[in-house]
């Protein structure tokens, strides 16, 4: 890793230099944070996981007509994705009540909801991620009216599959976090993808029959068995835990 030129680290990833132009080397840590990083920690082996995981949610979602960063997974650590420019939103997809939602509104964690929501959040940690309205993204110019409706589009249909794909191996998609960025499309233009990652990291798994939380809730609530709910999703969609190279067991 050391002969690469890095572009930035962040919580859970690190962005490095890519080997042609306009693309990025994507490092996924074992580093876990909580609570606007207010709680740190780590997960053993979680960044092996949450990369072949993104993998696999990335290609499929392509093979749908979602247009993604993803280019290929390199190594047990690292993935080549192209670069682009990250629209400063957390768009979020509730399905059934959890987090902040039950706080907010007094309503008992669990409850499904009648139909998805999706709110947006700034992504700022110096401001806690604030919900956003869309009239706000507009007026601010975060993002332009046809970008908004797009994003809404395309999260609805992820959100579509990605439930029906989890019910498959006995998994609820309770809510997870998106994020979108502007590809160049070689023209003088861009055309919006699906970026940053899709793990136990950020979305909520309920397994369907027990009610257990199989994602990184355990480590937000001191649940503990961490590792070995990312392994069991991991397992249950099939992805190998198998390493590659076992160097990449070695954190920075």
């Amino acid at each position: 890793m050391s002969d690469k030129e890095k572009l930035y680290e962040g919580k859970a990833k690190i962005l490095y230099k890519g080997p042609r132009p306009d693309t990025i080397i994507q490092y996924f840590k074992d580093d876990a944070t909580a609570f606007n990083n207010v709680k740190k920690g780590t997960i053993a082996g979680k960044g092996i996981i949450n990369n072949k995981i993104t993998e696999l949610v990335m290609t499929r979602l392509s093979q749908i007509g979602i247009p993604t960063h993803f280019i290929e997974r390199l190594s047990d650590r690292e993935q080549l994705i192209y670069e682009v420019e990250i629209i400063p939103l957390e768009v979020i997809v509730r399905n059934t009540v959890a987090g902040t939602m039950t706080k907010t509104f007094g309503i008992e964690e669990g409850t499904r909801l009648p139909r998805p929501i999706i709110e947006f959040s700034l992504k700022d940690d110096d401001l806690g991620d604030p919900l956003i309205p869309e009239n706000h993204v507009l007026v601010l110019g975060i993002a332009e009216e046809y970008e908004v409706i797009e994003i809404m589009e395309m999260t609805s249909k992820i959100n579509d599959f990605l439930r029906g794909f989890f019910a498959g191996i006995g998994i609820e998609l309770i809510d997870f976090k998106l994020e979108f960025g502007r590809l160049d499309d070689g023209n003088d233009g861009h055309f919006l993808v699906l970026a940053d990652e899709f793990s136990p990291d950020n979305c909520r798994l309920w397994d369907f029959e027990t009610g257990e939380k199989m994602d990184k809730d355990r480590f937000r609530r001191d649940l503990g068995g961490e590792v070995e709910a990312y392994q069991e999703v991991a397992r249950r969609l099939g992805v190998s835990l198998e390493l590659e190279d076992p160097k990449a067991e070695d954190e920075e």
